[in-house]
């Protein structure tokens, strides 16, 4: 399993790096034990996590309501928990890990 994923019996949680202010959202690389991932919005009144989550989201296939900020609300280190998601889904939908 990647190391920036952590499954639990409920759904995977996933350790993200953010980087807000990007040209353009996309899902990059693992960086060692982080999965990196930029966004467009500013990092002011949540709107860089609100990207995170919908961007995730879609990625992933799921609804925004799977998709939950679990840790790190102002840092740009980030947990993110995805419900009903095992790791192995995760990492396919994603295309990361391997």
């Amino acid at each position: 399993m990647s190391a920036f994923l952590r499954e639990n019996a409920g759904g995977t949680y996933i350790a993200i790096k953010v980087q807000p202010r990007a040209s353009k959202n996309e899902i990059g690389p693992a960086l060692g034990d982080e999965l990196k991932v930029k966004v467009t919005a500013p990092p002011v009144d949540a709107a860089a996590n609100q990207a995170l989550i919908e961007l995730l989201a879609e990625a992933l296939g799921c609804a925004k309501s799977k998709v939950q900020l679990a840790k790190g609300q102002t840092s740009r280190h980030k947990t993110i928990f995805v419900a009903g998601m095992s790791a192995s889904q995760v990492v396919a939908k994603l295309n990361v890990g391997k």
